[in-house]
């Protein structure tokens, strides 16, 4: 239902001011040449003034006796067939609609509405040129499916219109060479078998032109546009002829005719069946070869096959698979740095000096403070042994060199991807794709405002003036910090959740701990209140996502930008920030808040004047960090898993089990995808939003959670192959569309890179204990400030756990209260300050002030390191490789010679017919004379 609610929600805005009834704006005829193209039936003029009459009149008569209905055909029986009765016209587009007469709640006047309407939208198609045929379904004799051809004239005049590129010539420049040379004999495995999936010809391409056609290498017409190409062309008619014209104003596109009902579904078909190749000996079964190459299982150690993704689902999918692909490569060498760090921490748990004080020396003496009012006991330190055995494995020396690793790993996978996407951009053929991109049909409908284009100083329409766009900015930019605000206000609820399970918490655990559960031994107050936080705050975050959702679409929606790629991209920038805040708020409350700002035990600091502020365990809060980080990443995973596999897997177990009556009965390729699931025109966003999430994790918090690059590798190999399952098995064909990058997500990458350096640095030195650790060993331990006579680690617990004297406290209960470690007179607590008796008592010491100047160095020194080192490798790895570049100019020169060369040769013809003509009329007219 989620999936099947997005494209509606995309139109949500226009849907509230455009009832049955109503109109979604002017649309004068005569600004909008490219819907009735005068080229395009250059032979008929007849169906032109046929045309004009019906798009002129429809709306204003309630009877229309010119409409041109598509043929009525019934299924011949062949299950694969892609084609019309005839076996020659090739099914471009399937439209689906509900037979109004046989429907069981007949409201009269609604369906015959619905029914003018389609027939209004039919019959203009069939002006347009396309061609039309109607059949009954198989299973249910309601649904009547419309198939579409484009013939030859209109693939040429919409080609040109959309400045679609097609092939010159073949292309003997671009050679594809393994970057792993001699190993090919290893890597071979890993290809996709060429003997089973052919390479495709490459070949030079220039926007196509009517009047050039003789320059294009048209071998066979019926393979000259490739079932890809006629499915984008014919959807861009679909979504620019009218249904309904009142006045000057027209309604317009399948998509409002299927989200109003009009029509049930609008797609491209699939090639075959997945399971098994087509019995039909003109289908590629392209979609067989994906299945058994790309989405099965037992492929998954085998590389994409890329140019055959983009070739049968476009651009703009193949780039996200290419993209997701490359993510998980470099992942890859994450994750063996990663583990390697953990291992190192792992093996030298036994050895952590402080944790074993902890465990077996002072912890079992060192009385702790309550960590909160009244209701909080006194607890022994050596409860928090296992605790800290955990921690050593993650704050160890090996987390400071994980954290500056990965600042320079992300640069070098940020500045890779870009060379491996210049790649792409040339052997797709999208280097120059802007110059195709047409505006929004949705943003046409509302140019209703004329102004003069500074550039060219003519007429143009624009949807709302320079004070209207000004509003719309405000109130799109109050929405967007509402809705912000609102989360964050979730996150204080979050903390103060924390605050008050602490209190129940501290007050019933450390009283039943006995020293010899394991259950209990872990099982702390922090723990559990960590635990329940963690569980608690994801399950929030999930309601959130899904109201957020809706919210940032309507947004979108309300700004009207321009193009889809235009759209798609503000739409990114809000869900991201919507999600960056949902998502981290906690880590980034945890890691930098928690803890902080807690006062001492004779003065804590109170949140909302009421809760105490909670504190971190003697540890400190990285491990608190590291289980959020476990919890959230983890959860996520295994619920967009669930949601991506099951949910379209049990949709469509539905809709099979709704037509299981006639399961024996042969149905046909446009009857077995319309009962598939539909993917969204959003479907890629969310995919890639996911991804970006989790590449958020990855780098911004990795210093506390090394293991979170094995946790995202292994998620994301299960990812491109459930992805590719569910694609190609669980849903309806998409509408193939042409993409130059990855769009928005590539400055929203660049920006995390450049902020997780600042994080896992700000984590190191304010989250981890690493700082003060080695200032007790290279200054405190030694003289003047300490005791040992060479460097060491022992007594560093001590050293950092000031004294209180339990007569200070203002609740005055506690110095009565019966305790189970008796007559108790002072107890400890995390910080650095003097001890009662002092002259500054409870104020910071020496050893704080150290601290403070280490961690604000050490922050400066990481961050100038690992930026100077970012910087050196953008400037030295361009982004687009020296033999790419030489390609694309090569191809570039070649491509324009190559259209010189033709241009010049019919000019040649041409001025040779016409001299041979001049010199029959100058010898016709002289012979006269001489005779």
């Amino acid at each position: 239902m989620q999936m099947m609610t997005r494209d509606v929600l995309l139109e949500m805005e226009q849907e509230e001011e455009d009832d049955e009834d109503g109109d979604i704006g002017d649309d004068p005829a005569s600004k909008r040449p490219f819907l009735t193209p005068p080229t395009l039936l250059p032979s008929s003029q007849v169906l032109e003034n046929l045309e004009e009459t019906i798009v002129s009149n429809f709306g204003a008569l309630e009877n229309q006796p010119d409409f041109r209905s598509p043929e009525f055909a019934e299924f011949n029986g062949k299950p694969d067939s892609l084609f019309f009765n005839d076996g020659q016209r090739r099914i471009d587009f399937v439209l689906v609609y509900e037979d109004e007469s046989r429907k069981e709640t007949n409201k009269k006047g609604s369906n015959e509405k619905q029914r003018r309407r389609r027939r209004a939208y039919e019959s203009n198609l069939i002006c347009d040129g396309l061609q039309l045929e109607a059949t009954r379904s198989v299973l249910d004799d309601k649904l009547v499916f419309v198939k579409v051809h484009a013939p030859w004239e209109v693939l040429c005049t919409y080609a040109e219109i959309m400045h679609i590129k097609l092939p010159l010539k073949p292309n003997d420049l671009k050679t594809r060479s393994s970057a792993f040379g001699n190993f090919n004999w290893f890597t071979k495995v890993l290809q996709v078998d060429e003997s089973i999936i052919k390479p495709e010809q490459e070949f030079f391409t220039a926007p196509f032109e009517k009047n050039r056609m003789n320059d294009f290498y048209i071998h066979d017409r019926d393979t000259f546009f490739n079932p890809a190409t006629r499915s984008r062309i014919v959807y861009f008619i679909l979504s620019r002829v009218n249904y309904e014209v009142k006045g000057n104003v027209k309604k317009f596109g399948i998509n409002r005719l299927v989200n109003s009902g009009i029509y049930k579904a609008a797609f491209p078909l699939h090639d075959c069946n997945f399971g098994r190749p087509s019995e039909d000996l003109g289908c590629p079964n392209e979609r067989y070869l994906l299945y058994r190459e790309w989405a099965h299982p037992r492929s998954i150690y085998k590389k994409q096959p890329l140019d055959l993704i983009r070739k049968y689902y476009g651009e703009k999918i193949g780039i996200y698979f290419a993209w997701l692909g490359y993510y998980t490569q470099m992942l890859l060498l994450a994750a063996v740095v990663g583990v390697a760090c953990f291992l190192y921490g792992l093996i030298h748990q036994n050895n952590c000096t402080w944790s074993n004080e902890i465990c077996y020396g002072i912890g079992a003496e060192i009385i702790m403070c309550p960590q909160c009012d009244r209701l909080c006991p006194f607890w022994r330190l050596n409860t928090t042994c296992a605790s800290s055995k955990i921690l050593c494995i993650f704050d160890s020396f090996g987390t400071l060199v994980f954290a500056v690793f990965m600042g320079v790993w992300v640069t070098l996978f940020l500045e890779f991807w870009k060379r491996r996407q210049a790649e792409l951009e040339y052997e797709w053929d999208t280097v120059e794709l802007q110059q195709e991109e047409q505006p929004r049909p949705e943003y046409e409908a509302r140019c209703t405002h004329v102004v003069i284009n500074e550039i060219t100083q003519e007429e143009e329409r624009i949807p709302y003036t320079a004070c209207g766009k000004c509003i719309r900015i405000t109130l799109c930019a109050s929405a967007v910090l509402f809705w912000i605000l609102l989360i964050i206000a979730s996150v204080i609820g979050i903390i103060v959740y924390r605050l008050s399970v602490m209190i129940a918490f501290s007050r019933k655990l450390p009283n039943a701990f006995n020293g010899t559960d394991p259950i209990q031994k872990l099982l702390t107050p922090q723990t559990a209140t960590t635990i329940t936080a963690s569980i608690i705050s994801f399950i929030i975050i999930m309601i959130l996502n899904m109201i957020y959702e809706k919210v940032a679409i309507m947004i979108t929606n309300f700004e009207l930008p321009r193009t889809q790629t235009d759209y798609e991209n503000s739409l990114t920038m809000k869900m991201f920030l919507f999600q960056f805040v949902n998502y981290y708020s906690s880590c980034f409350y945890i890691a930098f808040f928690k803890g902080k700002f807690v006062g001492y035990p004779g003065d804590p600091v109170y949140w909302l004047g009421k809760y105490r502020n909670e504190e971190c365990e003697p540890g400190g809060c990285l491990l608190e960090l590291t289980t959020q980080l476990t919890i959230i990443m983890g959860g996520k995973a295994i619920w967009n898993n669930i949601q991506e596999v099951l949910l379209p897997w049990v949709m469509n177990l539905i809709g099979r089990c709704g037509t299981v009556s006639g399961a024996e009965k042969i149905t046909p390729r446009w009857e077995q995808d319309y009962h598939l699931q539909l993917m969204g025109k959003l479907g890629l966003f969310y995919e890639y939003l996911e991804m970006i999430i989790q590449f958020g994790f990855v780098t911004l918090f990795v210093a506390s959670f090394p293991l979170a690059p094995l946790l995202a590798l292994v998620n994301n190999i299960l990812e491109i192959r459930v992805d590719a399952w569910k694609m190609t098995t669980q849903y309806r064909r998409m509408v193939p569309e042409k993409t130059q990058d990855i769009g928005a997500w590539q400055p929203i990458m660049q920006g995390i890179a450049i902020l997780a350096v600042v994080t896992n640095a700000m984590i190191i030195a304010f989250t981890s204990d690493m700082i003060p650790r080695l200032v007790y060993y290279w200054s405190f331990s030694v003289p003047p400030y300490g005791d040992h006579v060479h460097h060491t680690m022992a007594g560093y617990i001590n050293n950092t756990l000031s004294v209180f004297s339990i007569s200070d406290f203002k609740d005055k209960s506690y110095e009565n209260s019966d305790s189970e470690f008796g007559n108790l007179t002072t107890c400890r607590y995390r910080d650095f300050r003097y001890p009662p008796g002092h002259p500054q008592q409870y104020k910071h010491n020496i050893y704080y002030w150290h601290v403070i100047a280490a961690k604000l160095a050490f922050i400066i020194v990481m961050e100038h390191f690992i930026y100077s080192v970012k910087f050196f490798i953008s400037y030295a790895i361009p982004d687009v490789s020296k033999s790419t570049k030489s390609k694309i100019k090569r191809e570039k020169y070649l491509t324009q010679k190559l259209l010189h060369e033709n241009h010049l040769k019919d000019m040649t013809k041409n001025w040779g017919v016409i001299a041979e003509r001049m010199v029959g009329v100058i010898d016709n007219n002289l012979r006269p004379k001489l005779e």
